[in-house]
Parts: C-alpha cells; structure tokens; sequence
C-alpha cells in the first residue's frame, strides 16, 4: 500500500474532497474513491473520512492507495488544443467519466485541471470539448446551457424517412429503477419535453437505411435513441428496446 499526502490549493477550495483526489491522484477513479471511503482509507487533517465532504486551501489530504498494475492505455487523438480548452476525438468502447480507463482518468496523467464539458456514451464515438481551468469550464457550460454551442450527431437509422428534415416534439420519462426511458406524444406527470432536429444527408432504399445529422435542442437520456425509436426509424444497432 502507497501513502500519497496531498495538501490542497486554492483552485480546489470548496470542492469535493472526491474532485480533488480525481483531479491530483493518477489512475485515481470515482470507484477507488468510495471503496477507500468505505475502507476508511483516506484522512483529511488528521480525521478518517467516511463521506464526500467539501475541502478548504491549505487542507492535508493523506490517501492509502493499494498497488496498481498498469494497463496499457489507449491512444487519445487530440483534435485541438490551447491554454483554455482541449478537444479530443472519443473512439467507440471507452467511456468520458467513470470507468478506470476514461477519458478524464487518462487525461488526468496530464493535465493538473481537466473536465469534460459534455458527455458521450461509452459506444459513441465523436468529439468531446473539455476545459482545462475552472474560469473555462463555467464559461463553456454557460455556452451550452443558453444554446451558443450546438451538438451535432451522425447516426444511420432503419427505415426511409417521409420528411427529409424535421424538429421533433415529445416527452421523456426516465425509469431509474428499470434503466429505461419511455417517449410519448402528449404530456404526462413526470414527463420532461424533448425536441430533437434531424437532417437525412443519404439514405438507400435497396439497404432500407437512412444517415441523418441530428441537432439536440434538449439533452435528455438516451433522447436521441429513444425519439428516433418512438418515430420508428431506429438507430442501426441499438439492442435496447424502447
């Protein structure tokens, strides 16, 4: 077992004690993090912790880490970079957060701040935007949130479309429990509106297929799969049942 002491910044003052520890600790991931909570191998100033609790500057920070092995990692395709912002190229098959080989646990080796603006699943590929200071990853989620930046998908469905372009109104309820979402056309009781444009850019009616360019006006879970499955043009291998 490694002891790794950390005293914490400034930048860091009032965040998470996990945000730190993913932030600072190499193939350090959100798992390890709440296994050694349990473990109650992490101390804060002297103190064993058992939660999540916020850290101030100036604050020891003492982990037990248990030996890893490393892994051979993947190759990260940086698309661009500059002082603010680093945008990478996801392939398919590795998640954004939350798996030890993410693209934030990777990136992590790296750069001291790193955060992922936005998310793609983990069988997506595309580009991801992520900020490399706390001043840009407010700025940017602000561009998002009032629409100055714009997400733009690629997909192949099943199926002709009748409208070669379109914006799509429905509602989306997510079961928790059952890790599935529902779409309906009329509002219900916890049903949160959805609106997803699309462009169809080919399709071949030999192959009954068609490529559509898709702009996200909400972003809800699985909305894209989900909306474009409740029209009945899925998206090409998509196992789940909506």
């Amino acid at each position: 077992m490694e002891m790794k002491k950390i005293i914490v910044k400034k930048i860091f003052n009032g965040k998470k004690l996990s945000h730190v520890l993913l932030s600072t600790i190499d193939n350090f991931s959100i798992s390890t993090f709440y296994k050694l909570l349990r473990k109650k191998d992490i101390k804060l100033n002297g103190n064993r912790q058992s939660s999540n609790v916020l850290v101030h500057a100036g604050d020891e920070i003492v982990v037990y880490l248990p030996h890893m092995v490393p892994k051979n990692e993947p190759f990260i395709d940086v698309v661009y970079e500059d002082n603010y912002i680093l945008i990478v190229n996801k392939p398919a098959g590795i998640s954004v957060i939350g798996e030890e080989n993410s693209l934030v646990n990777l990136l992590k080796k790296k750069y001291l701040f790193i955060a992922p603006c936005h998310r793609l699943d983990r069988n997506t590929f595309g580009i991801v935007l992520f900020a490399k200071t706390s001043d840009a990853l407010d700025i940017l989620l602000q561009k998002f949130k009032y629409h100055e930046i714009e997400k733009h998908y690629v997909c192949i469905c099943n199926g002709i479309f009748h409208k070669k372009k379109d914006t799509l109104t429905a509602y989306l309820f997510k079961d928790a429990k059952k890790s599935i979402v529902y779409v309906s056309d009329t509002q219900k009781k916890g049903y949160l509106k959805i609106i997803t444009g699309y462009k169809v850019l080919k399709e071949s009616k030999t192959k009954n297929l068609s490529m559509v360019e898709i702009i996200l006006k909400t972003g809800r879970t699985h909305q894209i799969r989900a909306h474009l499955a409740h029209i009945g043009h899925f998206v090409l291998g998509d196992r789940k049942i909506w």
